[in-house]
């Protein structure tokens, strides 16, 4: 009688491939799901900042006053402007202090995602205005 081999794989060998194939497959979509998350933060990030130095970039071409607005763009960023007086110990005796005065502009850019989590941005900078024109 000659003897049959078997030709193929047999039940256990196909349900060890498949299993390791599962577990492979949700090994790379985490990695990819992980990597378009990351993708959509760098997104939100670089829109906050465009938000806050757009902000920044007019009160250059305004008379900044000491106190504070606030407004949304684009229905999701919430942003702060506040302009805050800023003194020098070093600066009393100088003769351009009587003439202009540094103020603290400070621009806050809020946003939240689904989860809840809130993210915020903070720019700050130091401008100089002369006194007959703002920020008293």
């Amino acid at each position: 009688m000659p003897v049959i081999r078997q030709q193929g794989f047999s039940l256990l060998e196909m349900l060890i491939a498949f299993s390791i194939l599962a577990v492979s497959l949700g090994i790379l979509l985490n990695i990819f799901s992980g990597g378009a998350n990351t993708a959509l933060v760098a997104e939100e990030y670089t829109a906050a900042v465009q938000i806050a130095e757009s902000l920044l970039a007019a009160s250059s071409e305004k008379t900044l006053k000491v106190g504070q607005e606030s407004g949304i763009e684009n229905e999701k960023y919430r942003w702060l402007f506040e302009v805050s007086p800023y003194q020098l110990t070093s600066m009393s005796a100088d003769p351009l202090n009587e003439k202009a005065n540094l103020v603290k502009v400070k621009v806050t850019v809020n946003w939240g995602d689904d989860e809840g989590e809130d993210r915020q941005l903070d720019l700050t900078t130091l401008k100089l205005v002369n006194k007959a024109h703002g920020a008293q």
